[in-house]
């Protein structure tokens, strides 16, 4: 079975014209989506709702639109998309990133050859205002055993990408109640509940990346969810003592440096820079 869902939450400070972007890469996929699931994540307004609107009309029974009539945040959000996907294989994509046309085809041809896989992510390529213009990388571990060592200090997946089956997620318990990092929190309940991963060893998936990011990595929010749920992932066994401490003091190194700083050790540590 090749058929796959695409699972997507839109509010309303999203641009349309990433939206628009986004929606395309995945109809242009090489091996097309069965459905699009895109939750309304609280009330939008009229330039998303008429981006929305323009591709329900012109894609009869591909989508399926979820509103909802407050914002109750991502994680809450795709909890409520991913039980209304009518496929097992859901695929993960963002609102204003792009996916490469050959994703998801090589995500599914992963899962029919490793039926034991639950979740399978890739690399992405970071960029500013141009695609063209690949500014970094981040590049996570490929193997399941690898990715099991990653996971206690660092997401292994780059959520934007992954592709996962439904069932487990659901029985894991999906992405919770966190507003921030429910991925990480996410993908460690998954790993340390015997999902297998791993990842394609091959960046298909740019990712819109500018000054905001580095901005919310800096901001305290950031900084206080980063730990509350290294802490969670401690308090479950998944990590020791060690991995908590490295994880909380490194939040707070990058909570209090200036911005130059944190960039460098953005660069340094966290990311694959493209040098012109």
């Amino acid at each position: 079975m090749r058929k796959y869902s695409v699972l997507m939450s839109v509010y309303h400070k999203e641009k349309p014209e990433y939206l628009k972007a986004s929606i395309d890469s995945m109809i242009n996929q090489s091996l097309k989506p069965d459905e699009i699931v895109l939750v309304k994540d609280g009330n939008l307004n009229k330039s998303l709702d008429g981006v929305i609107d323009y591709y329900v009309t012109r894609y009869p029974g591909l989508f399926n639109i979820i509103s909802l009539e407050k914002n109750i945040g991502l994680g809450k959000a795709l909890d409520v998309g991913l039980k209304e996907c009518r496929n097992e294989l859901v695929a993960r994509m963002d609102t204003d990133d792009i996916s490469l046309p050959q994703r998801c085809e090589k995500q599914v041809e992963v899962f029919l050859e490793s039926p034991q896989l639950s979740i399978v992510g890739t690399n992405i390529d970071e960029f500013f205002e141009d695609p063209e213009n690949i500014v970094s990388s981040r590049v996570v571990p490929i193997k399941h055993e690898d990715i099991v060592r990653f996971i206690k200090r660092r997401s292994p997946f780059n959520h934007p990408t992954v592709m996962y089956k439904k069932s487990e997620v659901l029985r894991c318990g999906g992405y919770g109640y966190l507003r921030r990092k429910q991925d990480l929190d996410l993908f460690s309940r998954m790993i340390n509940s015997g999902c297998v991963g791993m990842n394609l060893d091959k960046s298909l998936l740019l990712f819109r990346s500018n000054e905001d990011n580095f901005k919310r990595r800096k901001s305290w929010s950031y900084c206080k969810s980063y730990i509350d749920v290294e802490y969670a992932i401690w308090k479950r066994g998944h990590c020791t003592f060690k991995d908590l401490t490295f994880v909380t003091i490194g939040q707070l190194i990058m909570f209090v440096s200036p911005m130059w700083l944190l960039k460098q050790l953005s660069n340094r540590f966290l990311r694959k820079t493209y040098q012109s």
